[in-house]
């Protein structure tokens, strides 16, 4: 089940008004523009691409309304040619993309847009929002799931994301980057996303003793985890073991989940409690405040911890909420173009990136022009033609999970580690190399 579409109002102001030049000057050639991130964010060895499917759902559907005309009308700042020309435009162009779920490095184009320039232009600001989020959650997510050292991980951020678009858009990027599931009902409908969770601890709350909660809500959901921290965590852990001494073969409980305190301490105790009554079988889950960090320093001191729930700082991104990404023309009616400006370089023309293995593993990228045949994988495929998605757009959730499940265990041991290591090598061809310098040249003012 697709998304509710993207309004096409959903646009920078200016990409509006250069609309109404770029028609008023006849200026209707072909444009081409890559998505790409000029930096990797600190901590960071690689990004996992994500958002592919919406960019496609997006352009798919795009389409001005009646009412978004009678708006623009209202601003006084836009001709009446202009706004019934404005009413007719689709998109009709081709995108290139890397599949969902691949690595990729900084420079590297993402996606790339070719189309007529005022369809190229008026979709920069929904294509650069629909990649940036979920490419930004996807790649801390791996982390979190490397962290985990194949322990459960589930999403349970929805509440502290922010906006509702926001927390369906991570809860799908983060199964994709290897989560197991979501508490997100929304997501699993629309997405797939395997759906997860059991009890709050206002339910505890609500009854007259914890015991009491634990007995009903276990007979109502037979398998279900118990939230054993609402007033004292080792106390409740006692309650559900008193439970199953109570119950017999009848007890269905699989695990117990910490949500506060000292997580590693907690779960020592509580490992020991359930071990010496017999519940060896009884997992220990942890959430509250987790990210990759916490998780690896919980692992390293040995704690018995069989599952997390990660959300907040990995719904919001805490430690980087944002990547250096840009939509830049890099071609225009045949020609290359390119940003020069100090720390703001773009490469020149459309591209392809090729990444070549070494005994399996990832070893080094090269940054090409489009035509150009170099040795290796190439990365970006055509995902819509004449603004029709093609099969190669139609990979869905799951297939994006696998594909990333597949492209991670190909990267080198280190980039996947949590700590920076020495960055992948990322060339770029002689050919695309001479491109840029003769774009420079051409823009170096002759001295006086």
């Amino acid at each position: 089940m697709t998304a509710p579409p993207v309004p096409a109002l959903f646009t920078d102001l200016y990409e509006l008004t250069m609309l109404q030049a770029y028609w008023a000057e006849g200026m209707t050639a072909p444009a081409v523009f890559d998505v790409f991130a000029r930096k990797l964010p600190p901590q960071r060895n690689f990004l996992l691409a994500c958002g592919l499917e919406a960019v496609l759902d997006y352009l798919e559907a795009f389409a001005v309304t009646g009412q978004d005309i009678d708006y623009l009308r209202g601003l006084g700042k836009f001709k009446a040619d202009f706004l019934e020309r404005l009413r007719a435009l689709r998109f009709t162009g081709h995108v290139y993309a890397m599949a969902e779920g691949t690595p990729l490095f900084a420079d590297e184009p993402l996606l790339t847009v070719e189309a007529p320039m005022p369809e190229a232009q008026i979709v920069e600001t929904a294509v650069l929002n629909l990649l940036h989020y979920p490419t930004l959650v996807a790649s801390k997510g791996a982390r979190v799931v490397h962290a985990a050292q194949g322990r459960t991980v589930v999403d349970f951020g929805a509440r502290r994301a922010h906006g509702v678009d926001a927390a369906i858009a991570c809860a799908r990027a983060l199964y994709i980057a290897g989560y197991d599931g979501s508490s997100n009902v929304e997501a699993g409908r629309r997405h797939g996303v395997p759906v997860v969770g059991t009890v709050a601890h206002s339910y505890v709350q609500a009854h007259a003793s914890e015991a009491d909660s634990f007995a009903r809500f276990a007979a109502q959901f037979p398998g279900t985890t118990l939230l054993v921290d609402t007033y004292d965590t080792l106390e409740g852990v006692r309650q559900v073991i008193d439970l199953a001494q109570r119950l017999g073969d009848r007890f269905q409980v699989s695990a117990v989940r910490l949500d506060s305190g000292d997580l590693g301490a907690l779960a020592k105790s509580a490992r020991a409690l359930l071990d010496a009554a017999g519940m060896r079988t009884v997992r220990i889950m942890a959430s509250g405040g987790l990210d990759e960090q916490a998780i690896a320093a919980l692992l390293a001191d040995g704690a018995p911890i069989d599952g997390f729930g990660v959300g907040t700082t990995v719904d919001v991104v805490a430690d980087r909420p944002y990547l250096d990404a840009a939509y830049k023309l890099v071609a225009y009616a045949g020609h290359d173009c390119g940003k020069l400006s100090p720390g703001k370089v773009s490469l020149p023309g459309r591209k392809q990136v090729f990444r070549r293995y070494e005994n399996g593993l990832a070893a080094g990228d090269t940054i090409a022009r489009h035509d150009e045949a170099l040795p290796g994988e190439p990365l970006l495929a055509r995902v819509m033609q004449d603004g029709c998605r093609l099969p190669a757009g139609r990979v869905d959730t799951a297939g994006a999970r696998a594909n990333a499940a597949a492209q991670l265990a190909r990267l080198p041991a280190a980039l996947r580690e949590l700590t920076p290591t020495a960055p992948y090598p990322v060339d770029i061809s002689p050919a695309l190399r001479a491109a840029q310098q003769a774009l420079i040249d051409a823009h170096t003012p002759a001295r006086r």
